[in-house]
C-alpha cells in the first residue's frame, strides 16, 4: 500500500505525546514517516519524544525544530512539503492530542482513498473520555462562514452512522491525497492558528474535490489541551481570521452578510469578556479589516 506522510505540529504537547505515539504505533500499516513539527522545541520536548520514541517505536520520523511558533499554519505547509518532498503518497494531517484506539485506521483509510478514489478522508470524532461526538463531518455555512460540525457535543445516535460526503471537517485528523495540495495549494500562512483549516477545506471543495467521512473509523479528541477555546489568544485570532477568511473567499451579498452577522454576534460576547478579552476582540476585528488579501 501507499506510503503516508503523518504531519503532527508540536506546541507545548509534552503531556499528550505518549498517548499519540502509543496511537501511531499500534497501527498495522506501518509504511510511513512521521513529521514532528516543532513551534515549541526545549529539551524536555526533545527527552518526551525520546521516551516515546523507546516506549512506542514508530517506523519512520523526523523532528523538524522550526525555531519558534512559526503558527500552525506554516507548521502543517513544512510537513506536508517535506512529505510530498519524501514521495508519500498521502499526507495524513493530525493533532497529537488525539488517541486512536483502532490498529486498522491508517490501513482502512488508504482502502478507502485507493479502492473507492477518495481524496479526502475523515472518522468520527468524540471527546476523549466520553462517548459524546465532537464531530461526525459537518457542512460548510456560508452565510455564517463557519464550518458546522454534524453532532456536535450530542450523544451518538443512527444518524451519525452513515457514510457520506461532506462540504466541511476540520483537518485535526484528515487524509489527503497528495494531488489535492498540488491542485489546490497550500495553507494560507497569514492565518497563523484558526481558519487555515476551513480555508483549506473550502478552497478545496471548490475545485471539486470531496471530503469522505466513515462513522466506522473513530478517534479521541482531547479538544484545545494547547491553547485553550477561550484564551486571549483565541478570541484575538479566531475573530481577526474570520473577517480575513470572509473578505479572502466571498463576494456579493454573501460576503456583507456574514460580515454583519459576525459583528453583530461578537456584541454578545464583548459584554460576556473580561477587560483583557474585550481589547483582544476589538483587536482581532480591527486587523481583520486591514489584512490585505492574496488568493492561495
Amino acid at each position: 500500500m501507499a506510503k503516508i506522510g503523518l504531519v503532527t505540529v508540536l506546541f507545548k504537547s509534552d503531556e499528550v505525546l505518549p498517548d499519540f505515539f502509543s496511537s501511531i504505533a499500534r497501527q498495522t500499516h506501518k509504511d510511513y514517516i512521521l513529521y514532528l513539527v516543532d513551534n515549541s522545541e526545549s529539551e524536555a520536548t526533545d527527552k518526551m519524544i525520546s521516551q516515546c520514541l523507546a516506549d512506542y517505536p514508530v517506523t519512520a520520523y523526523k523532528h523538524i525544530r522550526t525555531g519558534g511558533n512559526i503558527g500552525v499554519a506554516a507548521g502543517n505547509n513544512t510537513g506536508i512539503k517535506l512529505s510530498i518532498a519524501d514521495h508519500c503518497s498521502h499526507v495524513l494531517i493530525l493533532n497529537n492530542d488525539i488517541d486512536i484506539e483502532q490498529d486498522f485506521m491508517f490501513s482502512a483509510m488508504l482502502s478507502l482513498a485507493e479502492e473507492k478514489g477518495e481524496s479526502m478522508i475523515v472518522p468520527k470524532i468524540y471527546y476523549f473520555g466520553e462517548k459524546k461526538i465532537w464531530m461526525a463531518g459537518g457542512y460548510m455555512d456560508k452565510w455564517r462562514a463557519l464550518g458546522v460540525h454534524y453532532g456536535y457535543n450530542k450523544a451518538d445516535a443512527p444518524e451519525y452512522n452513515v457514510a457520506k460526503h461532506v462540504t466541511y471537517s476540520p483537518t485535526c485528523f484528515m487524509l489527503v491525497k497528495k494531488e489535492v495540495f498540488e491542485k489546490v495549494g497550500f495553507m494560507d500562512e497569514k492565518y497563523f492558528a484558526y481558519y487555515d483549516d476551513t480555508d483549506f477545506v473550502l478552497r478545496a471543495t471548490n475545485r471539486g474535490y470531496k471530503i469522505f467521512y466513515d462513522p466506522t473509523l473513530v478517534i479521541l479528541h482531547k479538544v484545545s489541551s494547547s491553547a485553550g477555546t477561550n484564551s486571549p489568544f483565541y478570541v484575538y485570532y479566531s475573530n481577526r481570521n474570520k473577517l480575513y477568511f470572509i473578505r479572502k473567499n466571498f463576494t456579493g451579498l454573501q460576503r456583507y452578510f456574514s460580515i454583519l452577522y459576525t459583528l453583530v454576534s461578537r456584541v454578545v460576547f464583548y459584554f460576556r469578556f473580561d477587560k483583557a478579552r474585550r481589547q483582544k476582540l476589538v483587536q482581532g476585528l480591527k486587523d481583520g479589516f486591514k489584512m490585505p488579501i492574496e488568493k492561495s
